[in-house]
């Protein structure tokens, strides 16, 4: 079964997205179908007439693109921002050009009917007229809904209204209101394109063209041409055009489209190179190691999609509201035209005292749309994750902003994310030491410790293991059947004994050592140092010691997040005594250590009772049971593992601590704005309400507050883009 991704048009509120899902899943060959209004974007499961899908969605008064054609058209309009860009935008639509002539027709009677004193009935036809033309479009697309999906939408509550105020003789108000209305519409839906742009910016950043290397040759081809192991060249001011690694050259290239570092990364022979980045003043020779479609900025782009198609909370709640709210608001109205003129013998129509019923009902009618409401959310959340992306924090959905913005806690893993989690050799000490500088005992010691951790790629093996090699130690020894002793330490056979290395807890459940080597390990530890013991299969042999240097705005960002109200708590397999002293380096409330994955896990847990909402920060697969467990896990350096970016909720491209009090800040921002934009919606709406049926609301001053506030949420929801 075959899925298919489509951009629609004309999407200019939420409501019109879930119109387009209902009226395309009743098709013939649909299986499922998806269409989120923040990106516009539709993805449809199924065997289903091109044809026929075009037709339905055009009857619905929504245009059909594929996505290569929807970036294409963003590019072109791209940077047109103001006045210019909103007349070029209704200039496009037929909607509004119908709109602006409807006006032009108002304008042109108006002007007739003051200067040459015509009475109202005179100007009745050219007006109505005015309003038929402008009206068109809106009624067919309201009308359309109704016979095929049985249901009412703000054009058809539009149309009655006009078509109401045309019978109770109010024929210049109702065709101002549809013109209004159409013109209204169109702002709204400039607004919304607007912050679609920033995701279309994004896909706008992938490069088409390569200059592949073939020899002594170096053409031209489309990035889609290359496969894994060709060799590019990458000119000075060029864009990379794809993933791959440097193989000759050496400049500083800017990532930031991929991981939002302020400066540029220094790139020489072995480095990693993302798509989009920016080459510096040098050529640079890379080879292809991924395809286009599987890049760094290609799996991004997706993920960022894919967030925004994921609905928040409380936009759930808001269009669960939504789908019985339209027909409530047409029965209430239905009722406050006839209610009291039959059972309160109140006038139905205008009289010259007060305004009748129908014409309250009528102002109730264009006051109550749910525009506002249902597009108050989606666009604050698509602001808040396009902005996040810019600066390097991959939030992959609403409903993680949202919980980000709630979190109370947060936990952090220690090694790679506290400290740089390249910790170096720093202490080899045998039990029988000649104190020269150049100890046979150490050495050798060294060597086995080397032969048991040679297969491991934990950041203590490679401390180990480098040191023998520095020190020309290593293939001194071979170890076979090598076990992880999971969050203790690893052990093999070498010349047939087994070699033991782990940490003191291991030792002293089996190995038994002196009480002396106990007191050194301790002090040691104190200092900050990692010890590992060494037993050879018959005695302990000695320790040794490493240490991971703390990274330096570690200590900054702890205060950041403490000042924002959060309780921050390491959760480390260190021992205690290290895990204690960065703990109190960085300035974290809480330490806890020796623990094991699953103890990680527990931990989360419990913070999880203590404080309701927790996140959880590590690498995203060595942390894996606490991150999922955590409401919120946010993985280090998603720019540099592919697991870290699949495995977590937030994913900080950049390995860039700093970037996460920003996030914080930014969710909590965002959460604000949602509250603002529900707040105005149901306040506005309430009070126009009640001003409607009162009598004290006109028809324009109807559709003015209507439009008005789906304006005011929408200019409200993008103020993320310019969070800082």
């Amino acid at each position: 079964m075959s899925e298919r991704l489509y951009h629609i048009g004309n999407m200019d509120c939420a409501h019109c997205a879930q119109e387009v899902e209902q009226g395309v899943a009743l098709l013939e060959g649909v299986d499922s179908v998806r269409v989120d209004f923040a990106s516009a974007r539709m993805v449809l499961v199924g065997n289903v007439d091109e044809e026929a899908l075009r037709a339905r969605v055009e009857a619905l008064g929504k245009t059909l693109q594929s996505s290569a054609q929807a970036v294409e058209a963003a590019a072109l309009h791209r940077g047109r921002g103001g006045l210019l860009g909103f007349w070029d935008y209704l200039r496009e639509r037929s909607e509004t050009r119908l709109a602006l002539l409807g006006a032009l027709g108002i304008a042109l009677t108006f002007a007739a009917q003051v200067l040459l004193s015509l009475d109202e009935g005179a100007v009745a036809l050219p007006y109505t007229l005015a309003m038929l033309i402008a009206l068109a479009p809106i009624a067919r697309s309201g009308l359309r809904v109704l016979l095929v999906m049985r249901s009412f939408n703000i054009n058809l509550l539009m149309t009655i209204a006009a078509l109401g105020a045309i019978f109770i003789g109010e024929h210049l108000e109702g065709a101002t209101v549809i013109v209004l209305f159409a013109i209204g519409e169109a702002l709204e839906g400039y607004t919304a394109e607007r912050a679609r742009d920033s995701l279309r910016s994004l896909i706008g950043l992938r490069p088409r063209t390569a200059w592949r290397v073939r020899g002594e040759a170096v053409e031209l081809t489309n990035v889609e041409d290359l496969a894994l192991g060709d060799v590019i060249l990458v000119k000075p001011g060029e864009a990379v055009p794809i993933d791959g690694q440097v193989i000759s050259g050496q400049s500083a290239v800017n990532q930031a489209p991929i991981t939002g570092e302020s400066l540029p990364v220094d790139k020489s022979v072995g480095s990693p190179v993302y798509a989009a980045s920016i080459n510096g003043d040098s050529a640079l020779t890379v080879r292809v190691t991924s395809l286009a479609q599987d890049s760094m900025l290609a799996r991004v782009i997706r993920m960022v999609e894919e967030a925004q198609s994921r609905k928040a909370p409380s936009q759930r709640l808001v269009d669960q509201f939504a789908q019985w709210y339209t027909p409530a608001v047409v029965i209430v109205a239905t009722l406050l035209a006839f209610g009291p003129p039959l059972l309160l013998s109140q006038p139905f129509y205008d009289t010259g005292d007060e305004r009748g019923w129908l014409y309250r009902a009528l102002s109730l009618l264009v006051i109550a749309c749910p525009c506002s409401l249902v597009i108050s959310t989606p666009v604050t959340i698509i602001s808040a994750i396009t902005a996040a992306a810019r600066r390097g924090v991959l939030i992959k959905g609403g409903a993680f902003v949202e919980a980000l913005a709630q979190l109370r806690a947060l936990a952090f893993d220690k090694t790679g994310t506290l400290t740089h989690g390249l910790p170096q050799l720093t202490r080899v000490a045998a039990l029988d030491c000649s104190g020269a500088p150049s100890c046979a005992a150490c050495d050798d010691m060294l060597a086995l410790a080397a032969a048991v951790e040679a297969g491991s790629a934990h950041p203590l093996a490679r401390a180990i293991t480098s040191a023998a090699q520095a020190r020309h130690l290593d293939g001194r020894y071979v170890a076979e059947g090598v076990m992880q002793r999971v969050g203790a330490g690893v052990e093999g056979l070498v010349d047939g004994q087994r070699v033991t290395v782990g940490n003191h807890r291991l030792f002293d459940e089996e190995h038994p050592h002196a009480a002396e080597l106990c007191q050194q390990i301790a002090t040691r530890e104190a200092e900050g140092q990692t010890a590992m013991l060494v037993c050879d299969g018959q005695r302990v042999r000695g320790y040794l010691t490493v240490a991971d240097s703390v990274r330096s705005d570690s200590a900054e960002v702890v205060r950041q997040l403490n000042a924002l109200g959060l309780t921050t708590v390491m959760l480390t397999g260190d021992n205690r005594a290290v895990a204690q002293a960065v703990g109190q380096q960085v300035g974290v409330a809480e330490v806890r250590a020796e623990l094991l994955p699953q103890d990680k896990a527990e931990a989360v847990r419990q913070l999880q009772t203590r404080f309701g909402v927790v996140g959880m920060i590590g690498d995203g697969v060595n942390d894996a049971p606490a991150l999922a467990l955590a409401n919120v896990g946010i993985a280090m350096g998603g720019a540099g593992s592919a697991q870290a970016l699949e495995a977590a909720d937030v994913a900080l491209m950049a390995d860039d601590l700093r970037a996460l009090p920003f996030a914080l800040r930014l969710a909590r921002f965002a959460r604000r704005l949602i509250a603002q934009n529900v707040f105005i919606s149901f306040g506005l709406k309430a009070l126009f309400v009640a001003l409607a049926i009162e009598g004290s609301a006109s028809l324009w001053a109807a559709v003015l507050a209507d439009m008005g506030v789906s304006l005011l949420v929408t200019l409200n929801g993008v103020r993320p883009l310019r969070y800082t």
